[in-house]
């Protein structure tokens, strides 16, 4: 009898796997907590549509109390998870979330955006762009009442700091009456064909992030198409980032950590006239500030972002 099991052509363990007739089982990231008070930090947390049309949705955050007239600073954030994986009411990033709105007292808007291979780039970069027009315009009490729009960051980790970068130069492009103030860059998914630093060292991990930027963004241009490689050719300048300040955070085991220090550095001596600071982990990789919420590392980093976003 003929084998009816299936062969696999991707696997982005312990996740998804993709089959080569093209289904995709999705095994883990879709775990759901729901919203509501957080006993331990005292955020009150709900879910939000943002844009009826193609159903973004978002989990809002607030510190709670909030003491009357008090506005503050607000966050757009985007998760990571390779544009593939992942969602806003995930446990993890619903952790995460708790603890920057209290550690930073701000009110923060996780955006569910739309993931790949489902909905392919440049799926997500419109959704953020949506979700960045909504929020302005949103007759949400917790936004009208709360917040302070002269004090608006976009943060993100991973595929969500990608995500920002991006946004902040459309928003410029565009003249967007929302003026950011800056870019919480977490661990930042950027890439490229030539190699830099020590990911020359890990050739496994190179192929594996090579192979899922190739199935999330099937470019003639690979991993030098200007979405995941902010240096290549027809990349905007750094000078048009449009953000008053940047703060990119890298972690010593990530094989990202170069490709953050890189744009860190090329930042810095561009010609934008932003300010740029960098926070580097020692002994820790990827997002790990997602998976171990409660080590002294992410503590400080959530800690460190705060200042940033606090910063006069």
């Amino acid at each position: 009898m003929e084998s009816t099991k299936k062969q696999v052509s991707l696997e982005v363990l312990p996740w998804l796997v993709v089959h080569s007739d093209g289904t995709l089982g999705r095994l883990a990231g879709t775990e759901v907590c729901p919203s509501g008070l957080d006993p331990e930090t005292g955020v009150l947390s709900k879910d939000i549509i943002i844009e009826p049309k193609t159903g973004i949705s978002a989990r809002i955050y607030r510190p709670d109390p909030i003491q009357p007239g008090n506005k503050l600073p607000l966050v757009l954030y985007f998760h990571g998870g390779a544009f593939l994986i992942s969602s806003a009411s995930f446990p993890s990033y619903h952790t995460s979330l708790n603890k920057l709105v209290a550690q930073a007292n701000v009110i923060a808007v996780s955006v569910n955006y739309r993931l790949a291979p489902e909905h392919p780039l440049p799926t997500a970069y419109e959704d953020a762009w949506n979700a960045l027009q909504e929020i302005q315009a949103s007759n949400e009490p917790w936004i009208n009442d709360y917040t302070d729009f002269n004090r608006f960051f976009l943060v993100g980790d991973s595929a969500g700091a990608n995500i920002s970068h991006h946004l902040a130069f459309r928003a410029k492009q565009s003249n967007h009456t929302v003026k950011i103030k800056g870019i919480g860059m977490i661990h930042p998914y950027f890439w490229g064909t030539q190699l830099i630093g020590s990911e020359a060292n890990d050739e496994g991990r190179k192929q594996m992030v090579d192979g899922w930027w190739g199935f999330v963004c099937p470019s003639e241009k690979g991993c030098d198409d200007p979405w995941i490689n902010p240096f290549a050719d027809g990349s905007p300048d750094l000078e048009g980032l449009g953000c008053e300040r940047v703060m990119v955070t890298v972690a010593e085991k990530d094989i990202l950590r170069e490709r953050g220090k890189m744009y860190y550095e090329r930042l810095v001596k561009s010609k934008w006239t932003g300010e740029a600071e960098i926070m580097e982990t020692k002994g820790k990789d990827h997002v790990f500030h997602i998976f171990e919420p409660d080590c002294d590392e992410a503590i400080e980093m959530v800690r460190r972002l705060a200042l940033f976003i606090n910063q006069v």
